[in-house]
């Protein structure tokens, strides 16, 4: 019951007709009403004309002619029929969008280049109507002109087109009712009526009307006949053949298809790079590299030139480059052509043709496009929305990261500055540092460089908790890059985020990472140095005037500060023991470590009688040097990298050590600090003091050098001095005491080797405090 209530009313409502009428536009001298419309399908938008029957029956006739020309006639120079409807009441034709031309033609709105470019059209459209269609359009001018979104020029208006094969012809006895017609007649249709047609060529009628179309375009409208044929306002290379155009005489009048051959050839008043270029787009997928390659260099000559309209490239050449780039093997160049091209479509229009098509290239496998993709990342980005980049743009495009070629890598880590806005904090903390820190140590020196310029950039969009960490280890790597560009970009970046860390990271740990730049063989490094080092002193001394003066209590107050007790001055040579003491129990302290010994500076080890000197008890008290020792204290020696994993040789702990590699290790679910310090390896983060072998290529990946904990050691010894003086339980004493001087011997009898808690016998109350675990 529902559903005939439902037909009875739609049949009420009028016709079906899948198409929503809109505004309405004036057309002059026609007997249609235009209207934009839509596709109530898909909202598409499309162009309607509509007759009223009953209020124009007597030119009924010729909207009929003009229903079935359209239906049968088909080129791409007429009007697009999209759908029809004809009831008693009313004749509907749904078109392509299109606007009368007179709009244009009377604003004067036109450029010379877009006029021929038009006129190049409408008379192939002819051509096609007078010579393969054998017939006659009879009402030609520019109210039966019409263009389309591209700006294209369309021929309208066939209300008395007939084929010179049909007797009855509409022309012949329906022609007069064209409104104001009489103005564009040719003169024998004035003089002898429209039968006159047949006794003359069949281009006779239409070359004059294109004749006065020619004038009306130029000139912004025409007055009347006599206009025709003046040359006035007509290109200079034009007026010879527009002249015979308009010839009084029919069979002495030059053919629309002549004009256009005439017109075409070089140097030809239709020989503009507009039309050469409208006709090469519709051959783009015939030709070949050399051709295509040409084709384009043209066009992206003229691509921002005022003289072309804005419309053709959007609406014609944007889809003709889009799929050449997609499935015609159009390459970078056409793509590039395409950014240009699609800075002047709107939010709706972008998204509608050139997005799907980014997240469909970014896929593609071609090294060549993914470069120009990267490369045009920047003119595309404000364009995309967060949820396009971070789910189907970023995961394409990480993979440049680990791809062969350097300048996709290079490319890549470039491209990171375009889309980091678009990413998310999770994103950007985890799997984004994790791939710049493989970059960070990539054997091409301008990877690392552009790395760490990126790293400098988007610094402000780490994580505030941990960047200051993050931004430390990454620019105090690459103040060590032998690649003098690294370094330099390393100084200028920690110029450049100075602000991003506390002021006593910035005493501690930034300055003396840059002070051996002070000192660089390169002057640019060392002119770079100075003016960085300034910056951070600024920053220091602004902030220690922040300072109390002391946090000592005032001398008469009596207080003194918890867990203190005064103290009288040593004399020098009890400061000297102590010093003496403290440089042993170090020593000692290292031979429960499995290591080996650095040469001095004079290129010999100690012997091992000086180290068995250094060695005090295992009481811990200060032992008395030999006679022969040097009054001065002794030497402390310096640890190999080989401290670092007692397990692996030196070699193999440099390898575990990279510290890019251990970038690469960090969880993507953690924010950036856990991530950072989870993917690197225990050695590196110890900071236990090395010597890194000098790199003698700046293509490969460089050792990390750092400096000894000796904050945590001097708390070691405190607990193992604590520990030493807790009582034993009672029948153990002996035992121990016992046990440690084997424990000595051993350390004796090899003196070039360091000897690890695991094989040591016994230990000493000082082995308990872990010191050496803290620097294995």
């Amino acid at each position: 019951m529902d559903f005939l209530k439902s037909a009875v009313a739609s049949i009420a409502k009028g016709p079906a007709f899948p198409y929503s009428f809109g505004d309405r536009l004036d057309v002059e001298q026609s007997v249609w009403t235009l209207h934009n419309g839509t596709k109530r399908e898909d909202g598409s938008k499309c162009s309607i004309f509509s007759f009223d029957i009953n209020a124009n029956r007597n030119r009924l006739p010729l909207a009929k002619n003009s229903l079935r020309k359209l239906r049968t006639l088909r080129h791409p120079g007429i009007v697009k029929v999209l759908d029809t409807l004809e009831t008693d009441q009313v004749i509907y034709i749904a078109t392509e969008r299109i606007t009368p031309l007179t709009w244009a033609t009377k604003r004067r709105a036109l450029s010379e280049q877009s006029l021929k470019w038009g006129l190049h059209n409408v008379a192939k459209t002819l051509k096609f109507i007078n010579d393969e269609a054998s017939s006659i359009h009879g009402s030609i001018r520019a109210s039966s002109i019409f263009t389309t979104e591209s700006g294209e020029w369309k021929v309208g208006g066939l209300d008395i087109l007939s084929s010179m094969k049909e007797d009855d012809a509409i022309m012949f006895s329906h022609g007069s009712l064209v409104p104001d017609i009489g103005r564009y007649t040719p003169p024998e249709v004035a003089k002898g009526g429209w039968d006159s047609v047949r006794n003359h060529p069949t281009h006779a009628v239409d070359s004059f009307e294109y004749g006065a179309l020619v004038s009306e375009v130029f000139n912004g409208g025409i007055s009347g006949s006599e206009q025709i044929g003046s040359t006035k306002n007509i290109p200079q290379e034009m007026q010879t053949s527009y002249k015979r155009l308009a010839h009084a005489v029919p069979k002495m009048r030059l053919s629309v298809s002549h004009f256009l051959d005439q017109g075409t050839r070089s140097g030809g008043f239709f020989d503009t790079p507009l039309i050469l270029l409208s006709n090469g787009l519709e051959n783009l997928g015939l030709k070949n590299d050399v051709e295509k390659d040409a084709f384009l260099s043209e066009l992206e000559a003229v691509a921002d030139s005022d003289d072309f309209p804005e419309d053709f490239f959007k609406v014609k050449v944007l889809p003709e480059l889009l799929k050449s780039v997609e499935f015609g093997g159009g390459g970078p160049k056409s793509f590039a052509l395409v950014m240009r091209i699609a800075t002047k479509l709107s939010e709706d229009e972008y998204d509608a043709q050139i997005t799907p098509v980014i997240i469909r290239l970014f896929g593609s496998p071609d090294r060549a496009l993914r470069v120009c993709l990267l490369d045009n990342l920047p003119l595309m980005i404000d364009h995309l929305s967060q949820k396009v980049v971070t789910d189907k743009i970023f995961p394409q495009m990480v993979t440049g990261f680990g791809d062969l070629a350097p300048v996709v890598r290079e490319q890549t880590v470039k491209a990171v500055l375009a889309v980091v806005s678009k990413l998310s904090d999770r994103v950007i903390n985890g799997e984004l540092l994790r791939h710049l820190a493989k970059t960070a140590n990539d054997e091409q020196p301008g990877i690392r460089a552009n790395t760490t310029i990126c790293l400098g950039k988007i610094a402000r969009n780490l994580g505030a908790g941990s960047r200051s960490k993050v931004l430390a280890a990454a620019f105090s790597r690459s103040l060590r890059d032998p690649f003098v560009h690294a370094r330099n970009a390393s100084l200028m970046a920690l110029a450049a985020t100075v602000d991003l860390f506390p002021e006593d990271e910035c005493a501690t740990k930034m300055l003396p990472a840059i002070c051996p730049s002070l000192v660089d063989k390169e002057k640019m490094i060392r002119d770079q140095a100075n003016k960085t080092l300034n910056v951070y002193l600024e920053r220091i001394r602004k902030h220690s005037q922040s300072l109390p003066d002391t946090l000592l209590p005032a001398p008469g107050s009596g207080a003194s500060q918890p867990g203190t007790r005064a103290t009288t001055p040593q004399p020098a040579a009890a400061g000297g023991q102590w010093m003496g003491w403290a440089v042993s129990s170090f020593t000692n302290k290292l031979s429960s470590v499995k290591g080996q010994m650095q040469p001095d500076g004079e290129g010999t080890q100690p012997s091992p009688l000086e180290r068995s000197n250094s060695t005090p008890p295992a009481n811990g008290l200060p032992q008395r040097p030999a006679p022969h020792a040097a009054p001065s204290a002794p030497v402390v020696p310096q640890m190999s990298s080989g401290l670092r994993n007692v397990s692996s040789p030196p070699e193999a702990a440099e390898d575990e050590e990279d510290f890019g590699a251990d970038w690469g290790e960090m969880d993507e679910a953690d924010d950036a600090l856990d991530a950072w310090n989870d993917g690197m390896s225990e050695p590196a983060q110890t900071s236990v003091a090395r010597t890194s072998k000098p790199s003698t290529s700046s293509n490969m990946p460089y050792d990390d050098g750092g400096e000894p904990d000796f904050e945590g050691w001097l708390n070691a010894q405190a607990a193992a001095k604590q520990q030493s003086k807790r009582p034993l339980p009672k029948g153990l004493a002996p035992k121990k005491a016992a046990a440690a001087k084997p424990g000595i011997a051993t350390a004796k009898k090899t003196p070039a080797t360091l000897q690890s808690p695991s094989k040591s016998s016994a230990a000493t109350p000082d082995d308990d405090d872990g010191w050496g675990d803290a620097w294995g």
